[in-house]
């Protein structure tokens, strides 16, 4: 439930109160010292001399200053200047004849009285400095909770989850949502149970406590939780998971069993705990394995909490979402608690093109914008990555002050988004660029010849990102699940093709390479130890599971524990296979050499190749008899 906060006269109206006691407090207790008649202060000679000579009527000694009055009768001359009967101060120094010099002169003396205040300053000093303290207080637990109330910044124990109410909030429904169609199936059964939970509970049905969203970062986990809140109309709680955990043990779980008081109050609602796994990792693993440390007691109260709530007719559900399932506890999975898991992948061609088109329609397109070509040259861009693309291509064109977006910003954008932003700061020697150009034709040749990686789309040697002085771009015509051997060959071919050229032209080689070889070699060894692809080690897998089965491609797991051995074995069918694909793609260039020289100097004239252009030049190149390995279909 949210918490209210206080007006905001009563704020005001309490800051006036504190601020002005303090004023008057500080104005009774010094503005007499201030705005009083100062005493003027004389040397303490003058005082000894004026003692002797019988001026001084009485003397008032304290701890850091000595007060005396002068004789009546004395004249202006004689006391310096003052009034008859002229107060007079001055600094006391370590005399002990003092007391015996007054008492012989017969003037009176004694010590100087303690200051005291009015009985109305007595109260003040009692009664405001309580109040500065309080004020300082609440002044404090207004600023971390965004209001009065127990919601501050002191507050440790409070749940910090966000309410989204109905009417209050943009509503997102399952038509903000594609790509996810059977994800979006699964979870109208959960609406159908918010809108109508008595259908249910009357049959005896009982609908699942719990759903997990799982799949890749950036398909729309998130979104989809927000469209089950608008479609069924009731409150959304959302909190990261990381939200729990505190420095103080135990303030993560008083801030899970306060979520889930709240959310019973505002039943029926959702609860969506955004990166579960940052508190629902498995407690069998980890540096406190079994102890009591803050993310344990967290995960433990979130199990209790995810029984507990759920009596006969609750109508909480919770929502969670990770990248990363294979890491949760098997008591956070087990039916009772996340009942089900779906799965939230990455869209196909069909998907894409419904993405595209609902963020496409908040921008303005021009006559030539073709979404399905759009959406056949990005596979394997999630939901996220679709929506940066369109708002790319937007910007480049307001930044060419275009009034609509044209299919040239589109392209433009997919390869900002793939090889990164144009380097053209980056100048290059004349050499350097040869031997870029003779690079990037020669992964063009071989991939013509060999296209298990796609259909080569363009050449340019203009240098783009963090490292790339020059790219090929392979664009896939279809959607693929599943490679075969010949294709996974074919791609490690490619990406030798530019190490290749290189040979073959110049005679030697160079640094530009570096991540072809990384990619190639990682491949191969996925090939024998991952797909069982080797006719020597035969099917089996030497990797362990698929702990980073939603990571990037360029993320390894951990091989299995083998024997020295069998170690070098599956050392030497790496090595044989990117050998046998190096070998391949010098065969192909040797064999079109003089096509590869034509390409290498037009591009260095244009710095570009692409389109109809390309395709041209490339159905020039022929395949040479002596590959071994048969070419892809």
């Amino acid at each position: 439930m949210a918490i209210k906060p206080q007006p905001a006269w009563r704020r005001q109206l309490g800051a006036i109160l504190i601020w002005g006691g303090t004023i008057f407090l500080i104005v009774n207790l010094f503005a007499p010292q201030v705005f009083g008649r100062p005493i003027p202060q004389v040397p303490y000679s003058l005082f000894i001399d004026q003692v002797e000579d019988g001026k001084v009527a009485s003397v008032y000694v304290a701890q850091n200053e000595i007060r005396y009055q002068l004789k009546a009768e004395q004249d202006s001359e004689t006391n310096q200047g003052g009034a008859l009967g002229q107060v007079l101060r001055t600094t006391p120094i370590f005399d002990l004849e003092l007391p015996k010099r007054l008492e012989a002169k017969g003037i009176e003396f004694a010590a100087a009285p303690p200051p005291r205040n009015s009985w109305f300053g007595t109260i003040l000093s009692w009664v405001i400095p309580p109040l500065i303290f309080v004020g300082i207080w609440q002044f404090f637990l207004n600023r971390g909770g965004g209001g009065g109330g127990p919601a501050g910044a002191l507050s440790f124990t409070k749940s910090k989850a966000k309410v989204y109410v109905q009417g209050e909030t943009e509503k997102i429904t399952f038509a903000n949502v594609a790509g996810v169609e059977e994800a979006k199936a699964e979870l109208e059964e959960i609406v159908e149970f918010l809108k109508f939970p008595q259908r249910y509970i009357a049959i005896g049905a009982r609908i699942p406590k719990g759903v997990l969203l799982v799949g890749p970062p950036g398909t729309g986990k998130t979104l989809l939780a927000k469209a089950v809140a608008g479609e069924a109309g009731v409150p959304f709680f959302s909190i990261s998971g990381s939200e729990f955990v505190e420095l103080f043990v135990g303030a993560g779980a008083a801030r899970v069993r306060d979520l889930f008081e709240q959310a019973n109050k505002q039943a029926p609602c959702i609860i969506f705990i955004d990166e579960l796994d940052a508190i629902g990792k498995s407690r069998a693993s980890g540096p406190f394995m079994g102890g009591n440390d803050e993310r344990e007691q967290t995960l433990n109260q979130l199990l209790t909490e995810m029984d507990g709530f759920s009596a006969a007719g609750s109508t909480v559900i919770v929502l969670a979402a990770t990248n990363r399932p294979e890491t949760l506890d098997s008591a956070l999975l087990r039916p009772g608690r996340f009942d089900r898991q779906v799965l939230v992948d990455r869209p196909d061609l069909a998907g894409r093109l419904k993405i595209l088109e609902i963020y496409a329609n908040k921008v303005k397109l021009g006559p030539d914008v073709d979404l399905k070509e759009i959406a056949t040259r990005t596979p394997g861009f999630a939901g996220a990555d679709l929506a940066n693309l369109v708002n790319e291509a937007a910007l480049l064109a307001a930044r060419n002050q275009r009034e609509t977006v044209a299919n040239a910003d589109f392209r433009e954008a997919i390869e900002r988004v793939v090889a990164g932003l144009e380097k053209k700061s980056r100048v290059l020697s004349d050499k350097e660029k040869r031997i870029v150009a003779y690079h990037e034709v020669g992964h063009a040749l071989v991939g013509a010849v060999m296209p298990g990686g796609g259909k080569v789309a363009k050449i340019s040697i203009v240098p783009r990102g963090m490292a790339a002085l020059g790219y090929t771009l392979q664009m896939p015509t279809e959607d693929r699940f599943l490679l075969s051997e010949s294709e996974i060959r074919d791609q490690i071919a490619t990406l030798l093709g530019g190490r290749s050229a290189e040979e073959i032209i110049f005679g030697s080689i160079t640094t530009g390479a570096a991540n072809d070889l990384q990619r190639a070699t990682d491949l191969a060894e996925r090939m024998v130890t991952t797909y069982g692809m080797s006719k020597i080690l035969g099917p089996l897998a030497y990797e362990k599971g698929q702990q980073n089965a939603f990571l990037n491609d360029g993320m390894m797991n951990p091989r299995r524990a083998v024997s020295d051995g069998t170690a070098k074995e599956i050392d030497q069918e790496v090595k044989d296979i990117v050998e046998q694909g190096h070998a391949n793609a010098l065969a192909i260039l040797n064999h079109n050499r003089e096509l590869l020289e034509t390409i290498a100097e037009k591009i260095l004239e244009t710095e570009v190749i692409e389109g109809d252009e390309l395709q041209a030049l490339l159905a020039e190149v022929k395949t040479p008899d002596n590959l071994q390995i048969p070419v892809a279909a």
